[in-house]
C-alpha cells in the first residue's frame, strides 16, 4: 500500500487534475487514526467481559484487532471503551506481535493495555497521562502493526477499487490500442492512452468501469450515485505525441487491459488503526447493503459489501454497524391478511473505505447470510 498520486502537482492539463481530484477523489479512505475519546460510545455501564477473557494475552503474528477484542468482549465493537490509550505515544492504538496485553481494572471498569514491565500500575498511569517508570525507545515498521481486520480479505478493494462521480470521467485519458494491435494486453507490453494530462516519467493505474450504482432518489427516480472503477494494471508513461501517451505496463491485477479502460493517477489508502461503534445520529439513517462484492447477492463473514452511505451522509472509515435482515411478508393463516415480520439482526460490518455517497464495508461476523437490501444501523447495548 505504497501508492501515491505520482506527479500530481506536475499535470500539464489543470482541468484533468482539478476535475478528477474534485469529483473522483472526494473520499476519506486515508483516515488512519481515530481518537479514543471520540471513538468511545457513550455507554454508562462498563462493557461486559467474556467469562473466558484472559488476564494476560500475548499478541501473535496473524492476529487482528477485531479478533483480539473478541477474546475479551462479547461486543467487540466496544473495544475503544476499555483500551488503555497512551497519550505519550504518537499512535496509541497500534499493537505489535509480542506485546503483552494486561486485563486491569480502573474504578471498577475493565482496562486493557500493553505491559511495559510495570504491570497494571504502569498501564493505568500511562492511560491517565503519567509517565512510565521505565522509559523505553521502540522502533517498529508500520507494516508490522496488528491490522484491524485481515488485509488479505479486503486488499483488492482497498488498493485497486474506487468509486467516482460519473461526471468526473469526462475528458479522462483512456486506452486506445496496443503496440502490437492486440485487443487485450498485460504486464510487459506497451499501450497507448489518448487524452491530456499524463506526464512522462510518472506512474499511472489503468482502470475498468463496472456497473454504476443506481439508487432511488427522494423524487422516486433512480440516479447514478457513483461508478466503480477497478484497477487492472499499472505502468509508466514513457512518451507523449500530440494527445497520445505511450505507457509501458509493469503490473497486472487479475485482468487484462482493454481499449476504453481509463488511465488515472494511483492513490494511497490505509486501514484505520481502530474501529468504533457508530452513534445513532452520526450517519443518516436508512442505510442498506446495495452490492455484495464477488457474489450475486449474499454476504457472510469476511465478505466485502457496498453500502449506500458515504462521507456526505456522515460515514467514516472505522465505523461499525449492526446489520438487520428485513423481515419477510407473510400471510396470516387465520385472517389471510399480509403482514411484515420484524427485522432480524444478522451480523456486524465495519466501513474500511468511504466515498461521497457510498462506502465499502467488511462483514466482521454473521449469524445468517446477508442479502442485498439488508439494513445497517448503529449498534445498541442489546445487540449480541
Amino acid at each position: 500500500m505504497k501508492k501515491v498520486f505520482n506527479g500530481i502537482t506536475n499535470f500539464n492539463a489543470m482541468g484533468f487534475k482539478q476535475q478528477f481530484l474534485a469529483l473522483a477523489i472526494c473520499f476519506s479512505a486515508s483516515v488512519a487514526y481515530i481518537d479514543v475519546a471520540q471513538a468511545a460510545s457513550p455507554n454508562h455501564n462498563p462493557p461486559a467481559l467474556k467469562a473466558s477473557a484472559p488476564h494476560v494475552y500475548i499478541v501473535k503474528r496473524g492476529d487482528t484487532l477485531w479478533g483480539i477484542a473478541g477474546k475479551f468482549l462479547s461486543k467487540p465493537w466496544l473495544w475503544p471503551e476499555i483500551w488503555a490509550s497512551n497519550p505519550h505515544v504518537k499512535n496509541p492504538h497500534w499493537i505489535y506481535p509480542g506485546d503483552k496485553l494486561l486485563l486491569c481494572t480502573l474504578n471498577g471498569r475493565p482496562l486493557i493495555g500493553v505491559d511495559q514491565g510495570d504491570g497494571c500500575d504502569g498501564v493505568i498511569r500511562r492511560h491517565q497521562g503519567g509517565t512510565s517508570l521505565k522509559p523505553q525507545v521502540r522502533i517498529e515498521m508500520l507494516g508490522n502493526s496488528i491490522p484491524v481486520i485481515p488485509l488479505a480479505d479486503i486488499k483488492p478493494w482497498l488498493e485497486h477499487s474506487i468509486v467516482v462521480a460519473p461526471e468526473s470521467l469526462t475528458n479522462i485519458p483512456y486506452i486506445v490500442g496496443a503496440a502490437d494491435n492486440r485487443v487485450i494486453t498485460g504486464a510487459g507490453q506497451t499501450v497507448y492512452a489518448r487524452g491530456n494530462g499524463l506526464v512522462v516519467g510518472q506512474r499511472y493505474g489503468v482502470y475498468r468501469q463496472s456497473e454504476p450504482y443506481m439508487l432511488l432518489g427522494a423524487d422516486g427516480k433512480k440516479h447514478n450515485a457513483g461508478v466503480e472503477l477497478t484497477e487492472v494494471a499499472s505502468g509508466l508513461a514513457v512518451g507523449n505525441e500530440n494527445d497520445l501517451t505511450t505507457v509501458e505496463l509493469t503490473q497486472s491485477y487479475n485482468a487484462e487491459v482493454r481499449r476504453s479502460d481509463y488511465v488515472l493517477p494511483q492513490y494511497n489508502d490505509q486501514l484505520p488503526s481502530l474501529f468504533y461503534p457508530t452513534t445513532a445520529n452520526e450517519v443518516t439513517g436508512g442505510g442498506k447493503i446495495i452490492r455484495v462484492q464477488g457474489s450475486i447477492g449474499t454476504a457472510a463473514a469476511n465478505s466485502v459489501v457496498t453500502v449506500d452511505r458515504g462521507s456526505l451522509q456522515g460515514a467514516k472509515v472505522g465505523q461499525v454497524f449492526s446489520v438487520y435482515q428485513q423481515g419477510e411478508t407473510v400471510k396470516d393463516p387465520k385472517t389471510k391478511e399480509m403482514i411484515k415480520l420484524p427485522s432480524q439482526r444478522v451480523g456486524t460490518l465495519m466501513l474500511f473505505k468511504t466515498f461521497d455517497q457510498l462506502s465499502y464495508g467488511y462483514v466482521l461476523d454473521s449469524a445468517l447470510p446477508m442479502k442485498v437490501g439488508a439494513e445497517i444501523q448503529a449498534p445498541t447495548t442489546s445487540d449480541d
